[in-house]
């Protein structure tokens, strides 16, 4: 038996990188799929090859900062589907500039996307898991939301974005457990998807500075081995989990 048999699954930020790898693995384990992402040509071809697959995915075009298209997801979702199960806020950007140099309107795009996101999609999908009588939120965060990122502090839209979907996700998980609805958040280090390799590539110093931070090799997490962990959280194995911190970052915060 699959993992996810039965479940109805939203995964935003799923046209590539780490949300589409999610996507692909909750179908894989028998999870009924909605990838949603502003991208919409690019989603739509991770999810027809999901489908050609074997699996049943639908993609959705969302602004994952407006309410209005939060609102037509989940009513989307539900006539599809008839339910929703799982919530997975993945979407989100950086802009990679410190408190010195980046502008209101940066920081204010940045927050949108990564944090009022979060608390617009956890707001519209908590009434249809109240009519399931459970359900299971999971909030990407970051370990930039532990700790200040790198010694120049490298992004503090980013990190103050992802240190309110930390405090969120424990404001929800005690507001929402009598509903049998649980809320986790899971804390990435570097995870090796194109666009970070891509950085890398001629980049030496990178590496070196990654490699001496991440000290599990290959330092470098894959995108696979957090769908493993947002999968654990979607499914039941995890049915006395929440309010949690659940961090997947190759040792980087051992020693913090």
């Amino acid at each position: 038996m699959a993992r996810l048999d039965g479940k109805v699954a939203i995964i935003t930020g799923a046209a590539g990188g780490m949300g589409l790898t999610m996507a692909q693995t909750f179908a894989e384990e028998g999870a009924k799929v909605v990838a949603a992402d502003i991208q919409f040509e690019l989603l739509q071809e991770g999810v027809n090859e999901i489908n050609t697959k074997g699996g049943d995915a639908l993609a959705l075009k969302l602004d994952v900062s407006s309410p209005d298209e939060w609102k037509s997801a989940i009513d989307e979702t539900v006539k599809k589907y008839g339910k929703i199960d799982v919530l997975v806020n993945n979407a989100a950007i950086q802009i990679g500039k410190s408190v010195k140099e980046a502008t209101l309107e940066e920081w204010n795009k940045v927050l949108a996307i990564n944090a009022t996101s979060v608390f617009l999609g956890m707001q519209t999908v908590i009434p249809k898991m109240q009519e399931n009588g459970k359900g299971s939120i999971i909030n990407m965060s970051s370990i930039g939301a532990i700790v200040g990122g790198g010694p120049d502090g490298y992004d503090v839209a980013y990190s103050a974005s992802k240190g309110a979907v930390r405090s969120m996700t424990k404001h929800a998980a005690k507001v929402l457990a009598k509903d049998n609805i649980r809320v986790n958040s899971v804390h990435p280090g570097v995870i090796n998807t194109p666009m970070v390799e891509s950085s890398l590539k001629d980049n030496p110093e990178l590496r070196e500075t990654i490699e001496a931070n991440f000290p599990l090799p290959p330092h470098l997490g894959d995108p696979k081995d957090l769908a493993y962990m947002v999968l654990f959280l979607a499914s039941d194995e995890s049915k006395f989990a929440t309010g949690s911190e659940f961090v997947v970052d190759g040792g980087a915060t051992s020693t913090k």
